[in-house]
């Protein structure tokens, strides 16, 4: 019997078709631990809220204002409940002043 290979002139054998799992010959899957800083969201949401609030028409594309129309509130997710209410709350009522001005 031959020894084959694969295309790496590897040794082919059954356990090469997992990337993932225990061996040093495989990836490990990545470690995600990232937590956002509710800081940097509250002074991004904030920024956006004003950009609103100062047009007297949609500042952004069609396109741009449905993605921070579902963006906006997932990244208010990350703030205190209350705080995260009265954000979504005032975004979404300059979206439909703007979306009427128009």
């Amino acid at each position: 019997m031959t020894d084959q290979t694969n295309l790496f002139a590897r040794p082919a054998t059954a356990g090469q078709i997992s990337l993932f799992g225990d061996g040093e010959d495989r990836l490990q899957a990545p470690a995600q631990n990232f937590l956002p800083d509710p800081e940097a969201i509250r002074r991004r949401l904030n920024r956006l809220l004003e950009t609103a609030r100062r047009a007297e028409a949609m500042p952004w594309s069609e396109r741009d204002a449905r993605m921070w129309q579902t963006v906006f509130p997932n990244m208010a997710k990350w703030l205190p409940d209350a705080e995260a209410d009265q954000l979504r709350l005032a975004f979404a009522e300059e979206l439909a002043r703007l979306k009427s001005a128009a």
